[in-house]
């Protein structure tokens, strides 16, 4: 339900069902190390600016929740890569999938 309202951004053309999660660009990622960093300095930031954010994704779909933002970057740029519209069907599949299944939340398999 929290995402009803992201379906008007949808419709405005702001974004799409499939994509990267839009992230701000004052967002910080900690490292090993325990220092922050700028997300917009992890490989893979440039790359996901350049479609249209989405509702899900495959990093959505296929990661954990908690991973680092690193990881869920590569996951976007399997989708950049390998962007189709039967990937698009797919991925919205599964989302009903996993939400009618109630399983977001949980950590290692969705489906």
């Amino acid at each position: 339900m929290d995402e009803l309202p992201q379906l008007w951004n949808i419709f405005r053309g702001d974004m799409s069902f499939v994509g990267p999660r839009a992230l701000m660009p004052q967002e910080i990622e900690v490292n090993g190390a325990g220092e922050t960093v700028s997300i917009d300095t992890i490989p893979g930031y440039q790359e996901r600016h350049r479609v249209t954010p989405g509702l899900t994704g495959v990093a959505q779909i296929y990661a954990d929740r908690d991973i680092r933002r690193r990881d869920k970057f590569r996951y976007d740029r399997l989708y950049i890569g390998k962007q189709t519209f039967w990937l698009d069907v797919r991925l919205i599949m599964l989302s009903f999938w996993i939400t009618f299944r109630g399983k977001w939340e949980h950590r290692g398999q969705k489906f």
